[in-house]
């Protein structure tokens, strides 16, 4: 069984619980961070909670640790569960209020740490590639919330996800008509030989394994390219792939109906899997 840390106290599974008054449950009023930990080892744990207070900060949520209260907070829930490899979901709301909107009448945050297994996709998918399907709908516009807050209030991605289907994602894209990001996903296409991926400004999210994946870049010294992005040149790349903390680094070998490149995963984008996974198997912040 499962043993979960919420605010200070570690529960077993059955009893975690969280009050019918708190906003995040009512209004999607919160934050959260989703990473990976590898071999004992939290990867780019420090880059994920300097993104979840850059997202506190900016929806004017106080959270009631310190970073390195909370990092150790992480780390034990993982010794707590005695894990080595798995996902961690670190959830900060604006804690217990009314029923009504204004988050002042929540007086403390609450924080959530949940440490477990997880497989976002099978294994066959790495060797031989996901179908991606472009959804009807939109990304949210970074004027009405920015891509930069990862917030708790996913309805516009699990919109996206619903029309999916039984694709294995969707893309999502801004008001533009420009690429944005799938629905949990960053996105990546290789074009004779360069790296392309939209900016943030086009409503996607800051991605860690973005970074790490334009760090692998520069390391290789593959040119990186962070410009809007159409269907068409998705359509027409060498090589497509996405990144994300759960998803990893994962091949794209169709969009709609259309196949990219040969139709299997390519060279490049096998290349920089290998890169990625040497790295989590070899960095990342001490769980024991």
């Amino acid at each position: 069984m499962k043993t979960i840390y919420i605010d200070g106290v570690f529960y077993p599974e059955s009893e975690a619980k969280v009050s019918v008054f708190d906003h995040g449950l009512l209004y999607g009023d919160g934050i959260f961070e989703g990473m990976r930990f590898y071999n004992g080892r939290v990867f780019r744990l420090e880059d994920h909670i300097d993104r979840l207070f850059d997202s506190a900060k900016a929806i004017a949520l106080t959270i009631p640790l310190t970073k390195a209260e909370l990092t150790e907070a992480t780390l034990e829930s993982c010794r707590k569960n005695n894990l080595r490899d798995g996902y961690i979901r670190l959830v900060v709301t604006r804690g217990v209020g009314d029923l009504g909107l204004n988050p002042k009448n929540c007086k403390k945050a609450t924080v959530i740490i949940i440490a477990s297994a997880i497989t976002l996709y099978p294994e066959e998918l790495y060797r031989n590639g996901l179908t991606v399907v472009t959804c009807a709908t939109r990304r949210m516009a970074p004027g009405a919330l920015t891509p930069a807050v990862k917030s708790l209030n996913y309805l516009n991605n699990i919109m996206a996800k619903i029309e999916a289907g039984d694709a294995g994602e969707g893309l999502m894209l801004n008001e533009q008509g420009y690429v944005a990001e799938c629905t949990g996903d960053n996105v990546f296409i290789f074009k004779k030989g360069e790296l392309f991926t939209p900016p943030t400004s086009a409503g996607a999210l800051c991605g860690i394994t973005r970074n790490v994946v334009i760090g692998i870049a520069r390391e290789f010294g593959t040119v990186v390219h962070e410009i809007d992005l159409t269907r068409y040149d998705l359509y027409t790349a060498d090589e497509f792939f996405l990144t994300g903390s759960a998803a990893e680094v994962i091949p794209v070998v169709s969009l709609d109906a259309r196949p990219i490149g040969d139709g299997i995963p390519g060279m490049l984008t096998a290349k920089f899997i290998k890169r990625f996974r040497e790295l989590t198997q070899a960095s990342g912040t001490p769980i024991y």
